[in-house]
């Protein structure tokens, strides 16, 4: 089978694992470039296809080109056999699926980078700048444990959507820096949703084992 398309980005980017765990739930195969940031991105190649030098970047088999991470994963929900399952069959669905996209994007991963990115130097770290972040990373959970508190396994309908795929692997994420102990005795419900999602044999393959930290980064 000839790839579907190439995914570029730096090693162990949860966007692209999501990525692929999209594209194995739609029986597509991903390719992922050689690539070395800083050095691939700042190619005239490159940038001809992605002016902007982001990652990750996927170009189709067909010449298609896409950069940011939600918008890859929708591309690939939507091309293979399970796209009404991931996407939504009616307006609503795909509505609720696109709240839990951009919730995704603006509420937890949006929240919990600051950390991430202080725990690896890439900024200075600022006590007040990360409380306040861990605030609103905390007020993004409890959407998620409100919608799954009586046992829901799904957060739209009866059935895995992009939705899930979305919101999980940021946790997963988030796990490493933000989301620790004190945080998740306050959800029970979503570490159960998590752990559902995470057994899915496509997601398990990828991600592995959910392990956050005990304690969220502090310098």
């Amino acid at each position: 089978m000839a790839p579907f398309g190439t995914i570029y980005s730096y090693p162990g980017n949860f966007r692209v694992l999501r990525a692929q765990v999209i594209a194995d739930l739609n029986g597509l195969e991903l390719k992922n470039a050689d690539f070395q940031m800083g050095v691939t991105n700042k190619s005239p190649e490159f940038l001809a296809k992605f002016p902007l030098g982001k990652v990750p970047a996927f170009e189709g088999a067909d010449g298609f080109c896409l950069t940011e991470g939600a918008a890859i994963s929708t591309y690939i929900a939507g091309s293979g056999p399970k796209a009404s399952q991931l996407l939504g069959a009616d307006m609503k669905t795909k509505a609720r699926i696109a709240e839990w996209t951009l919730f995704t994007e603006t509420e937890i991963v949006a929240h919990a980078t600051p950390a991430l990115v202080a725990m690896y130097k890439l900024i200075p770290y600022d006590e007040a700048s990360q409380a306040v972040s861990a605030e609103r990373f905390e007020r993004a959970l409890t959407k998620i444990e409100g919608t799954v508190k009586d046992g829901k396994k799904f957060l739209v309908g009866e059935e895995l959507t992009l939705a899930d795929l979305m919101v999980v692997s940021a946790l997963y994420m988030a796990g490493g820096p933000i989301f620790d102990a004190e945080m998740r005795a306050k959800v029970p419900a979503t570490l159960e949703y998590v752990k559902g999602i995470s057994s899915i044999p496509q997601f398990a393959k990828v991600f592995g084992d959910f392990k956050p930290c005990e304690k969220r980064f502090k310098a």
